[in-house]
């Protein structure tokens, strides 16, 4: 058995890159702004800020640079 040291990884950089080959769509605003009420409903403060900012980026994508 051969062992090939240091084991390669991709590194941030590269994994940046994978992820914007393609686009990435946003679920539709209903489902959205249904998370944002159920972090609210939860009081989970991270899941709040999460779908608010999707919630932005979904329904006014020319305004924040998604395009």
């Amino acid at each position: 058995m051969s062992r090939r040291y240091p084991i390669p990884r991709p590194t941030e950089a590269a994994a940046i890159r994978a992820a914007a080959r393609s686009p990435r769509r946003l679920p539709p605003v209903p489902a959205l702004m249904a998370a944002l009420v159920d972090a609210v409903d939860r009081s989970d403060r991270e899941g709040i800020c999460l779908a608010s900012h999707r919630v932005v980026r979904a329904a006014a994508p020319m305004e924040v640079g998604e395009a």
